[in-house]
């Protein structure tokens, strides 16, 4: 199949909709902002309340799917029985954490061509372009180097480091984490999942991290560093 210009569809795990024979994606989902999650405390004597934000909610996308031709249901249910990323054909550069958590009636997909799928994605979305970013370290002289957050929120990065002794990193002069390697080895250490490791196995216990700054701001960012041994 052939994306053609002006056609709607979306891509499940890198997986195009163009693909699945017979399947039609007749209304995208409109492009939203997530909701801001708060807490409301009223004081008894004071006038109004105190609000206090705890960040955003994740939230559903609602899409319709139509079908024609020889298409085959099996295939289609297959396609929705996923969770993982999407990018919708409306929004071609960014992709959406999602689950699929309400039941698809398929069976008025068959019958009237027509069903509702339901994403439950999480509150941001993503560059669906090559985001990594590589420094290398040419000389021990070296101990900082910028980075652009082309977001318009912050970003919370993953970040592996190969080198060896007791390292200590600061983004923008604040400091973040610190842990020791013996040998030359790397860690890496994921902002989102609150986790450092390597490969498969948790380097947690070694590694001393205060997650809450370990962010990068919109636009530019400075990440230092500070070692005892080479990095």
């Amino acid at each position: 199949c052939i994306k053609e210009a002006g056609m709607n569809y979306i891509e499940l795990n890198g997986y195009s909709s163009t693909l699945i024979k017979g399947l039609l994606i007749s209304e995208l989902p409109p492009i939203s902002k997530p909701q801001q999650r708060t807490s409301i405390d009223e004081i008894d004597g004071r006038d109004g309340d105190i609000i206090t934000k705890l960040g955003y909610a994740a939230y559903d996308k609602k899409m319709t799917i139509g079908c024609y031709g020889d298409f085959n249901i099996d295939d289609i249910i297959q396609y929705f029985d996923s969770e993982g990323t999407v990018v919708f054909s409306n929004e071609p550069d960014k992709y959406y954490k999602y689950t699929i958590l309400n039941q698809i009636d398929f069976e008025r997909l068959c019958r009237f061509k027509k069903a509702t799928v339901t994403f439950h994605v999480q509150p941001f979305k993503f560059s669906a372009v090559d985001n990594m970013f590589k420094h290398i370290v040419v000389s021990n002289t070296e101990t900082s180097f910028q980075y652009i957050n082309r977001g318009n929120v912050i970003s919370r990065p993953i970040i592996s480091i190969w080198g060896v002794g007791q390292l200590a990193f600061s983004i923008n002069d604040t400091s973040v984490f610190s842990f020791n390697l013996p040998d030359m080895d790397y860690i890496t250490i994921n902002a989102e999942t609150m986790n450092a490791y390597k490969g498969s196995t948790l380097k947690n216990r070694i590694v001393s991290c205060d997650y809450r700054k370990l962010f990068l701001k919109t636009g530019l960012n400075t990440i230092s560093w500070r070692v005892s041994g080479s990095v």
